[in-house]
């Protein structure tokens, strides 16, 4: 992945969100794009437009951390953007700074025990490219969708999502599933452009989906930390959880779990698809699972 290229996208993508008026400053003349001009920018970054044009052409090299915070206030960057930026920055640094650090492809046994330990709610652990590496025996059941559709090979989030029609369905608000899974996806590969195997799955699905390219172009990124997802089990229908993210630091690589509110419908059907899972001939079958049905889909 081209870093001058990610670069370049990034800051102009961000320099469009923001009108004059959010920023303050008077509004004149035709404006062909939209968004702050070059020399806007860097009047609020206090750099010179030269400077800053050299910078949106991509050559964050050299980048102090001052002008960094600078450019962060004054394309209104978030956290998780300011972290993204300055992961571009690092990555276009000197050659022994530019550290390669594949994404893990498997787990330790420690880890996996660990998963195992967790009965009561679903847990995986993914990588930055959304691989979905390792799960417990509820994270199996609640995301066999996902791992059906890999068909024996490593499932992916993104592949499933975008390249799988089911995922319209499992997804209890695809859109915003599709936009959290392009935003990590753009945040690993602000981590680590490098990484040829990110590079490639990207490619795939830039070629095969309209949608993942289209949401590729915007270069939000995001982080997983905590929120609210629903979702649509075959087996038990919709289901309401809630999931918190926990960094394995020393894997590159995190930990989810996923739980539903005490007392609710999301937790008796939770309750349900771990009886289910546990029982590999279980009378439950998908087409008696309570919940909303592809029948009832409009």
């Amino acid at each position: 992945m081209d870093n001058r290229s990610e670069i370049r996208e990034f800051l102009t993508s961000r320099r469009a969100k923001i009108s004059p008026q959010q920023a303050g400053l008077p509004s004149y003349g035709i404006r062909r794009v939209p968004g702050l001009r070059r020399a806007e920018v860097a009047q609020l970054a206090g750099v010179s437009v030269e400077y800053y044009s050299r910078l949106e052409r991509g050559d964050l090299s050299g980048v102090s951390d001052n002008v960094l915070d600078a450019l962060a206030r004054a394309l209104r960057l978030n956290d998780e953007e300011r972290t993204h930026l300055e992961h571009l920055a690092r990555a276009a640094g000197p050659a022994p700074r530019r550290r390669h650090h594949p994404a893990p492809c498997t787990v330790r046994p420690n880890v996996q025990r660990l998963l195992d330990a967790m009965t009561g709610a679903p847990a995986f652990v993914l990588n930055g490219r959304c691989d979905l590496l390792a799960t417990n025996a509820l994270g199996r059941a609640l995301f066999a969708p996902v791992i059906d559709s890999a068909h024996g090979a490593t499932p992916n989030f993104g592949r499933f999502t975008f390249l799988d029609s089911r995922s319209h369905l499992f997804w209890g608000d695809w859109e915003r599933a599709a936009d959290e899974t392009v935003a990590l996806l753009h945040a690993q590969a602000g981590r680590d452009p490098y990484d040829k195997d990110l590079t490639d799955l990207v490619g795939e699905l830039s070629t095969r989906s309209d949608d993942f390219r289209t949401r590729w172009a915007r270069h939000d990124v995001r982080q997983h930390h905590q929120g609210a997802k629903p979702l649509h089990h075959p087996v038990v229908g919709d289901l309401h959880l809630t999931y918190e993210s926990l960094e394995l630091a020393a894997d590159n690589l995190r930990l989810v779990a996923y739980g539903a509110e005490p007392g609710s419908d999301s937790e008796d059907k939770l309750r349900l698809l771990a009886s289910w899972a546990a029982s590999d001939s279980s009378d439950l079958q998908p087409h008696e699972a309570p919940g909303r049905r592809p029948a009832d889909q409009p």
